[in-house]
């Protein structure tokens, strides 16, 4: 009888002083917990998968209120929009400086290295803002291993996006001439390499300062982190890329070597990034699988080209608008697509979906759905920035005569329709491939951006060019619209 009370005590005891203890060397989805008793010794049959036993206490998301989900979206959102007015004034003055009148083939870098930097760091923004949201973040060894991990992947993935850009550059300019100049190839590669490492370096460092503040503070860094880095991807990769063009041009005559020098430093710096990432464990596996987002966005970015080309030597107030309305609309569905990952890394498996989840849904579901866990609601609050947001940054360029266009009323309409058209495709669009990614053991945090950011300027260029083609047949036909 005593030796019965005895052992259940002793059981009893064993229950209630049980602690867990976590191996942090396994990556967040296969990462297991051991039990452990008070007298050091684990109990080895309750080896448990995470999801079954710290879920709960470690990475369930905090709820937020519909009031202050909103103004934490809202602030960044007009943050990033005036980001992109300024990077578009800031196009409008340097479009004069010598370098861009001699070496035309500048403008071609310019939407590439805007659009993949972009993507490079909305990317980086994604990813961190889950592992701040799953506790990742909350330790100093796990922070200091997440951020030199990721900013080595990302600084290898620049230079490389860089030169690949600075090719593309080469080539494009080729095609119509037949002849390169071979200066002017130097010079774009190097200013296209230093401008890519240059800015992401510089954007990185401010992402992880903003990822964790918003820590700090209690603000769901999803909400914030994607729209900074694109309101200031914009206007630090253009000033970047126009001061060292302008710097390498000035010293091409007088010392031909300096742009060979820092093409091949930059080069010889891609293995050393490289190695680095490949021994953190939370990005060895983008290291090797998250080139191809990237790749395939820079070709959905080039047809946007194609057709900006196009619609801009018809009608000369597209231009002013194609930066605002592609950055609004990717920064929008960034959000979208960063939230929703964020959920799937909290309540999943990779290849499993949520029970309230699935990849086919009707248009209507995604923006109506009522039910709690649902992102519909978040895609409604994005919707209704669209109008509000275009407004004041039209508005702006209005007030400070930039651009070729008059605001008259029909054009508002018009172009609003256009851009509440891109938001609704575009946030329809991230809920069906961010969950079917997943489902296909793709992780969205490495990969829906970039095409989602790249169907953003597709889209935005497309329907823009098909709003101003418009006003020109119902008869608003003076100078500023394209006549």
């Amino acid at each position: 009888m005593d030796l019965k009370h005895g052992h259940g005590a002793s059981l009893k005891r064993r229950k209630q002083r049980r602690s867990v203890k976590i191996d942090g060397s396994i990556s967040m989805n296969q990462r297991y917990c051991e039990v452990w008793d008070e007298d050091g010794t684990s109990d080895t049959s309750t080896l448990l998968d995470k999801n079954s036993l710290i879920q709960p206490e470690v990475v369930t998301l905090q709820k937020e209120s519909l009031w202050a989900t909103s103004i934490q979206m809202f602030i960044p959102f007009l943050l990033a929009g005036f980001g992109m007015v300024a990077a578009s004034l800031l196009l409008d003055k340097v479009q004069h400086w010598t370098v861009y009148q001699e070496v035309s083939e500048v403008y071609i870098l310019v939407p590439a290295l805007l659009g993949l930097k972009g993507n490079l760091e909305m990317t980086l923004a994604s990813r961190l803002s889950t592992h701040a949201n799953l506790g990742h973040l909350d330790t100093r060894q796990q922070m200091i291993s997440l951020v030199v991990g990721n900013l080595a992947l990302i600084l290898c993935q620049a230079i490389v996006v860089g030169f690949l850009a600075s090719l593309a550059a080469v080539i494009f300019g080729w095609v119509p001439s037949g002849v390169i100049n071979v200066n002017h190839a130097l010079l774009l590669c190097a200013s296209s390499i230093v401008t890519a490492f240059g800015a992401s370096f510089i954007l990185g460092l401010v992402m992880v300062g903003v990822i964790l503040f918003s820590r700090y503070f209690n603000i769901n860094p999803d909400n914030v982190a994607t729209p900074i880095a694109a309101s200031l991807g914009d206007l630090t990769t253009l000033a970047c890329l126009s001061w060292l063009a302008s710097f390498f041009y000035n010293t091409i005559d007088s010392h031909p070597w300096f742009t060979t020098v820092i093409i091949i430093l930059g080069l010889i710096l891609v293995p050393v990034w490289a190695w680095i990432a490949s021994r953190n464990e939370y990005t060895c596996t983008v290291l090797f699988s998250g080139w191809s987002p990237v790749i395939a966005a820079m070709i959905i970015s080039s047809i946007g080209g194609l057709i900006l080309d196009f619609t801009v030597s018809q009608y000369k107030g597209v231009a002013v608008f194609q930066l605002v309305i592609n950055g609004v609309g990717g920064n929008l569905v960034a959000v979208q697509a960063s939230r929703i990952s964020t959920e799937l890394h909290s309540r999943a498996k990779p290849g499993q979906l949520p029970n309230h989840m699935q990849v086919c849904i009707s248009p209507c579901s995604a923006f109506c759905d009522s039910s709690e866990t649902s992102h519909a609601g978040t895609a409604r609050m994005l919707t209704l920035m669209v109008i509000p947001g275009h407004l004041i940054f039209s508005y702006t360029i209005s007030y400070l005569q930039a651009g070729h266009t008059s605001f008259t009323l029909i054009f508002m309409i018009v172009y609003l329709i256009a851009a509440l058209l891109q938001v609704l495709l575009l946030l329809y669009i991230a809920q069906v491939m961010t969950l079917s990614m997943w489902k296909h053991h793709i992780d969205p945090d490495n990969s829906a951006i970039p095409y989602l950011t790249a169907l953003g300027d597709l889209l935005g260029t497309l329907l823009l060019g098909i709003a101003f083609q418009f006003l020109f047949l119902i008869g608003d036909r003076d100078s500023d619209v394209g006549d």
